[in-house]
């Protein structure tokens, strides 16, 4: 099964109560491992990539081409969409001329009506090509390659403006950032969640910054309309974990444990383990 747009599966996902994982790959192995977990778990999956990650794999057309080139090696069975995350417009549009299947324009940073301008503009070209749409209404708190959203809480209406234009799923901010979360952080805003799913004519929610938010958030907001949760500095945390652990246990200095297949198999092996855990609380698994 080749590459598909992320739309099918999320309207699976809003109608039916669960929601599909959004994990963001930077190089080979992070692939690799996802797609394997997603196979197993017989789970649908979207392979993120940011502008950033895109640059530091040398282009989009090479993502594109290592993602679609390894479902099919893998006999990967089981629905892949390949979503650009937090994409610029130009950045956008260089990914749907690589051929990924899903992109996020967004234009949270912009005034809400230059985002409908560009949204409106960004669902007539991807409807055309039976790729997927997100957008963004509140800017997501955190950084993200240089990004910077001070984690903004949404406004309902605005999100009704830019889901009335025909996007596929919307991220609304409700106090979700990326990376860390900090220790006097006040939790996802339900109250504004709830007026947004109410508002927005079952338009599949999104929850960025997935990483760190209590189980009992993630199963609360996928009651009520999030049918895309973000994961990405979870899985760098305990790559990273597991990699410094090999190295420090002297491994890397046995026989052939300088071998990068070798380094690298730790932290590969810990990120299917997340993977897994998320597919199982988000509700995905079987859902292929």
């Amino acid at each position: 099964m080749g590459l598909v747009s992320a739309k099918g599966m999320l309207d699976k996902a809003f109608k039916e109560g669960y929601a599909v994982g959004h994990f963001n790959i930077n190089n080979l192995e992070w692939t690799k491992a996802i797609l394997l977990t997603a196979q197993e778990m017989n789970s649908p999956v979207i392979l993120g990539v940011s502008e950033g990650a895109a640059k530091y794999m040398t282009g989009y057309i090479v993502v594109a081409d290592m993602v679609k080139a390894m479902v099919d090696s893998l006999n990967i069975t089981v629905p892949v969409a390949l979503h650009l995350d937090h994409g610029s417009y130009e950045g956008a549009l260089k990914a749907i001329e690589a051929g990924f299947s899903s992109v996020m324009f967004d234009g949270s940073h912009y005034s809400i009506e230059e985002n409908i301008k560009l949204t409106k503009e960004m669902v007539e070209r991807t409807r055309k090509l039976g790729i997927s749409l997100e957008a963004e209404v509140g800017a997501i708190g955190g950084e993200e390659d240089g990004v910077v959203g001070g984690g903004e809480v949404a406004d309902p209406k605005e999100c009704k403006m830019i889901a009335d234009l025909g996007v596929d799923f919307l991220a609304a901010g409700i106090g979700n950032i990326h990376g860390k979360y900090p220790e006097n952080w006040q939790g996802l805003n339900f109250e504004v969640l709830d007026a947004v799913n109410k508002i927005t004519n079952e338009t599949p929610l999104v929850l960025h910054g997935g990483t760190g938010i209590p189980v009992d958030m993630i199963k609360k907001a996928i009651s009520m309309g999030v049918s895309k949760i973000n994961v990405n500095t979870e899985c760098q945390l305990v790559f990273a974990e597991a990699t410094r652990k090999y190295i420090e246990a002297g491994k890397d200095l046995m026989g052939k444990g300088f071998d990068p297949r070798k380094l690298l198999a730790p932290g590969t092996d810990a990120i299917k383990q997340v993977v897994k855990e998320k597919m199982e609380l988000f509700g995905s698994v079987n859902k292929a």
